[in-house]
C-alpha cells in the first residue's frame, strides 16, 4: 500500500528522519513505536504530505506521491489524524461526518438553483451514510450534540468516523489513545479491528500503550533517533536488545552484554 524509500528529513542541523525505508502492507494494522523524539510523527507528516522530505521517495499503490499536498493524498485515499483531535467544534457530530465526502452536486451553484432534487437526494444519502457510521461507532446517541462537547475519546472515535466517510485506503493514526480513558480506548481498538476485518481497511498507528499495540498490530516497527531499528511481531520487539536499549536511553546502537 505504502512504500517509503530512503527517506531523510532535516530541520537545520537536526536529522528528524534518517534513511528510513519500510512498507505498510495492504490490509494490515502496522504499529509504529519508539521513544519521544524518535521521528515517528515526522515520518507520518512526510507520508501524509505535511512535510516534503529532504530526500527519498514515497509510493502509494506504486505511484510516486512524494511531496504531494495533503488534499491530493486525501483524494487518493490516504488520511492522517493527529494527537489532538481536530473536530469542527460548533457543528453537530453528524454534520462533522457529512462535510467529509467530496464532489457533492450542491457544490455547483447551478445545481442548487436548477437541480434541487439532485442536491436533496445527495444530502439524504450523505446523512444516511453518516448515521450508519455513527451506529457502527456506537455514537448515534450523540448525533445532534455539538462536536466540541464530546470527551477526548469520543472525539477520537469521531475522527475514525470521518475516515470511514472518506472511504480511505490507508489511515495513519497518531497517538489515537492519548488522553483516552480505558473504556473508550477499548472501544477505539474494537472499532479499528472491525474496520480492518470487515472492510479490509489498512492502518498504521503511533502509540505508546504496548497493550494496545499488542492487541491490534502486526507487524510493529520501532524507531529511535530518526531510524528504524527493528521490525517484527510484538514478541520479537519485546525481546530485541536494540529496542530495550533505545527505551532505556542507552541509544539504538548499543547492545546489551550477556
Amino acid at each position: 500500500m505504502i512504500t517509503v524509500n530512503r527517506l531523510h528529513k532535516n530541520f537545520g542541523g537536526i536529522q528528524a528522519v534518517n534513511d528510513v525505508s519500510l512498507t505498510f502492507e495492504k490490509g494490515r494494522i502496522t504499529g509504529l513505536i519508539g521513544p519521544n523524539g524518535a521521528g515517528k510523527s515526522t515520518l507520518f507528516d512526510i507520508v501524509a504530505g505535511r512535510y516534503t522530505p529532504t530526500s527519498g521517495q514515497v509510493l502509494l499503490d506504486g505511484e510516486d506521491v512524494t511531496g504531494l499536498p495533503p488534499h491530493s493524498l486525501f483524494a487518493r485515499g490516504l488520511l492522517r489524524t493527529f494527537q489532538v483531535a481536530h473536530e469542527f467544534a460548533t457543528l453537530t457530530v453528524r454534520d462533522n461526518l457529512m462535510v467529509v465526502p467530496g464532489a457533492h452536486p450542491g457544490d455547483r451553484l447551478g445545481n442548487v438553483w436548477l437541480r434541487r432534487d439532485l442536491v436533496r437526494r445527495a444530502d439524504r444519502a450523505n446523512r444516511d451514510r453518516a448515521d450508519e457510521v455513527l451506529g457502527f461507532l456506537r455514537l448515534e446517541h450523540m448525533a445532534d450534540e455539538l462536536a466540541g462537547n464530546l470527551s477526548g475519546g469520543q472525539k477520537k472515535l469521531l475522527e475514525l468516523g470521518r475516515a470511514m466517510m472518506a472511504e480511505s485506503k490507508i489511515i495513519f493514526l497518531d497517538e489515537i489513545g492519548a488522553g483516552v480513558n480505558r473504556t473508550l480506548l477499548r472501544e477505539l481498538g474494537e472499532a479499528i479491528l472491525r474496520l480492518n476485518r470487515e472492510r479490509g481497511d489498512t492502518f498504521c498507528l503511533i502509540e505508546h500503550d504496548m497493550d494496545f499495540i499488542a492487541r491490534l498490530c502486526d507487524p510493529v516497527v520501532v524507531m529511535a533517533e530518526g531510524q528504524v531499528i527493528a521490525t517484527g511481531t510484538v514478541e520479537d520487539i519485546k525481546s530485541n536488545d536494540d529496542v530495550i536499549d533505545a527505551y532505556l536511553g542507552s541509544g539504538p546502537k548499543t547492545r546489551r552484554s550477556n
